[in-house]
């Protein structure tokens, strides 16, 4: 009998940051590591990553790290981790591309990486372990779903997939593989929990396309659309339209420039070479109008947003949206881009261009609807059910779609990241927090150096910004030299407040005074003194805490 152990170092209660662990006799086995993106509340921050390290004292236990398919919140940390575990990595042809070009950036020399492309027909053994893949349908191609066979039956993760049947060859689902998983005896299933409060929606894809037709029939200018970079199969659709409708196509954002050029090298996006053209920058003689060109606008999260703005504003390089023009914004709005989206909706309209916003509705998410998850369920027939990638709402809602199909509800496990599920000779149980978890934020390139000090002091500059104190000071002649000069960012506005920060002025002279006249000056203590005495005397004032920094000089004079 092997003892299975899973927990999550992120991903559970929570919309992005998948990293799942999943532990057979020792033996270690990662199942993705993405990243999620920040609230506003966190000033300056980029990315969110969740906190590896105590992989770092297992790390010769690590057998590898699984990729189920190339999004972001999938993959993102991976630059980071493999910094300091650099254990093999395994994943299909399309997401390795993707990897290989996200690590190049970093500045990783890949031949010192273990890097495997796999496919859904591999099957790799660690011992009495076995890991095979089955493909899934995705917006993304070549996602798949991974299984960990063990003494004790497989433990089956999914990732995000949907049972979409429209779709390419490309992207189609192994039902076969899925049903020879079943006859296996599946101990677990860990699947994604989403899309568990959404009801099915059928046709969806029809009525998707007979909008996107009338709306390209009855445009009079240039077309631009909004897409996220990784919904390659919502781009591949605006292309076919376009292609129809006899355009020409342009593509914006860097990011997702890279990730079609690897979609059209591999295959998975069909344009023609002449169908797709480069925009030059817009001068007196180039404007970038011609009523042919479709401009597909996209990025991350917020970007098609900013871009859009720049765009009405016309500070943007390649296209100055104008009255004639047809917008067309197929990116909902995702945790955290809700205001930014309101806004650049309110510019838009002012621009007096056509406006389609496509109803949320119609851009079906590509996670798991309730029926799709009931039957995920009822073609595996696991022993007991995780549910996995989603915030505590969504993995509630996929523990009632359990019970409705028959499960008790003591066999679906609602955990948080950090609580271990042990299973024990097929029994299971919960240690809750057994191991540490928590985020590392990423801010800009350096990793670990911003914590919540950090954060907090973010958060006292963006409400009560910063007041700095400039002094010369002679250690001879124990005095202050030239004026105080004193500098307020974000606090008070200055020529309104001359009274109080020539109050400022002379509680630092009384402080300086009990300082200047010892033998020795203590630096340390004269800045500390300086600092609580300005802030008491402000906050009696103004009822507000900037950050004070005394910047006391030694000079001779």
């Amino acid at each position: 009998m092997s003892q299975i152990r899973f927990f999550a170092l992120g991903g559970l209660g929570e919309n992005g940051k998948n990293m799942y662990v999943i532990e057979v006799d020792k033996q270690l086995f990662i199942l993705d590591a993405g990243i999620k993106y920040p609230s506003a509340e966190l000033y300056g921050v980029d990315e969110i990553i969740p906190d590896y390290k105590t992989l770092t004292r297992a790390k010769d236990r690590i057998r590898g790290i699984f990729l189920s398919h190339a999004h972001e919140d999938h993959i993102g940390a991976l630059p980071h981790l493999l910094k300091d575990l650099n254990v093999p990595v395994y994943a299909t042809n399309f997401t390795m591309q993707i990897v290989m070009d996200m690590l190049k950036d970093e500045g990783y020399e890949l031949d010192q990486l273990t890097l495997n492309t796999i496919s859904q027909n591999s099957i790799i053994k660690f011992g009495n372990v076995r890991v095979t893949f089955f493909n899934t349908t995705h917006s993304i191609p070549e996602s798949i779903g991974i299984a960990i066979h063990t003494i004790d039956g497989v433990v089956v993760y999914t990732s995000d997939f949907t049972f979409d049947q429209s779709s390419d060859v490309k992207y189609q689902t192994d039902f076969k593989k899925i049903n020879e998983l079943a006859e296996k005896n599946v101990l677990a299933l860990l699947t994604e929990s989403l899309g568990s409060t959404l009801e099915l929606n059928g046709g969806v894809n029809n009525q998707l396309n007979h909008r996107l037709n009338s709306i390209y029939a009855n445009a009079n200018g240039r077309i631009i659309v909004t897409l996220f970079s990784s919904d390659l199969r919502k781009i591949q659709r605006i292309i076919d339209i376009s292609l129809a409708h006899k355009k020409r196509i342009a593509i914006i954002g860097r990011r997702a420039q890279r990730i079609v050029d690897i979609a059209i090298e591999t295959g998975y996006l069909q344009i023609p070479k002449e169908s797709l053209i480069n925009l030059r920058y817009i001068d007196e003689k180039n404007k970038n109008d011609e009523k042919d060109i479709v401009a597909l606008v996209t990025g991350n999260r917020h970007e098609p947003f900013f871009m859009l703005q720049r765009m009405c504003k016309k500070s943007d390089r390649l296209i100055n949206i104008e009255k004639k023009d047809t917008i067309i914004l197929m990116t909902a709005p995702v945790p955290g881009t809700e205001k930014m989206a309101a806004r650049t909706l309110d510019i838009l309209y002012r621009s007096e261009a056509e406006i389609k916003n496509i109803d949320k509705r119609l851009l079906t998410s590509a996670h798991a609807t309730s029926d799709e998850l009931k039957m995920m369920m009822n073609l595996l027939k696991p022993k007991y059910i995780v549910p996995t990638i989603g915030e505590y709402r969504h993995q509630y809602g996929l523990r009632k779609l359990a019970v409705e199909i028959g499960y008790k509800e003591e066999d679906v496990f609602l955990l948080d990241n950090g609580d271990v599920l042990t299973f024990d000779n097929q029994e299971a149980y919960v240690s809750s927090k057994e191991i540490n978890v928590g985020e590392i934020l990423i801010d800009g390139t350096a990793v670990g150096d911003v914590n919540d000090f950090v954060m907090k002091d973010r958060e006292l500059l963006a409400e009560d910004g910063a007041l700095l104190l400039v002094a010369h000071v002679s250690p001879k002649t124990k005095q202050i030299l030239g004026n105080v000069e004193i500098i307020t960012k974000g606090f008070v506005y200055v020529q309104e407040s001359e009274a109080l920060l020539k109050q400022v002025n002379d509680l630092f002279i009384e402080v300086s005074k009990k300082h200047l006249e010892g033998k020795y000056i203590n630096w340390n203590d004269y800045k500390r003194d300086v600092r609580n005495e300005v802030n008491r005397f402000i906050y009696q004032e103004t009822k507000r805490s900037p950050i004070t920094i005394p910047v006391i000089i030694s000079t001779e004079g």
